[in-house]
């Protein structure tokens, strides 16, 4: 048996549920993102007739990791260009901040209806080995898109409880690093959190996760690092979903 099987064995003895992260745990749609604000700024950039035209660096240098509107803000910035705020619900044609972010989200969602979304393979047969065994499952996410990529993906008849960006905002619950979310999500699936297995691909995930009062969390590392994450408090870590099964 592996040390990942072993791991994973004494695991489960206990367990009732899975708390998913999404992004970066079921979906790649860390991609999507990325073509979502390429387009963005490729538009926005030959409307305002701006010569130097969006790299795929930028992303990374000036986006990747922040809430949208900083990213839209800082990525604006290194162009030396400054626009005006703009309400929050400003129109996607706007040339405000608010507007090219919301501008940036409308795209996102377009690809997504699109294009769709394809899930992990190994994260897919995680799920169902998960459900063979009897177990709760839920999805908690900071975007206020998950609802949407789990359709996309094929994967919303599996989630019962999805807790995200928008609920966690409607609710009043602090984001992760705080384990404010999966608590609630593991109360909605009437399920104590020391019987609820959180599985993160991010620092703050595994940090919320180690935060809490969970039996176990599993980190899945898809570029963080397995150190970084073992540090944050995974209790293991894989590379992928499948090398537990």
């Amino acid at each position: 048996m592996t040390e990942s099987h072993a791991a994973l064995s004494s695991t489960w003895t206990g367990a009732s549920a899975l708390l998913f992260d999404l992004d970066g745990v079921l979906t790649p749609t860390a991609v999507v993102h990325e073509q979502a604000w390429q387009e963005l700024f490729d538009g926005y950039l030959a409307e305002a007739g701006h010569a130097e035209g969006y790299q795929e660096s930028d992303y990374f240098d000036f986006i990747d990791g922040k809430p949208r509107f900083n990213g839209v803000r800082d990525f604006l910035a290194s162009r030396g260009i400054t626009l005006p705020e703009g309400p929050t619900d400003d129109a996607p044609d706007s040339p405000t901040v608010q507007g090219l972010g919301n501008r940036k989200n409308l795209i996102f969602n377009e690809i997504v209806s699109t294009r769709g979304v394809e899930p992990y393979a190994g994260s897919v047969r995680f799920i169902h080995a998960a459900l063979e065994r009897g177990l709760k499952l839920a999805v908690v996410s900071s975007s206020r898109n998950a609802p949407a990529v789990l359709k996309a993906a094929g994967l919303d008849g599996y989630f019962p409880v999805v807790v995200d960006g928008e609920v966690a905002a409607a609710v009043g619950l602090p984001g992760k690093p705080d384990p404010a979310t999966f608590d609630y999500a593991a109360r909605l699936l009437d399920v104590p959190a020391d019987e609820c297995i959180v599985v993160e691909d991010a620092v703050s995930g595994v940090q919320a996760g180690s935060a809490g009062n969970f039996r176990a969390v599993i980190g899945v590392d898809r570029g963080a690092g397995r150190q970084t994450l073992l540090n944050a408090g995974a209790t293991f870590v894989v590379d992928d979903l499948d090398d537990l099964l």
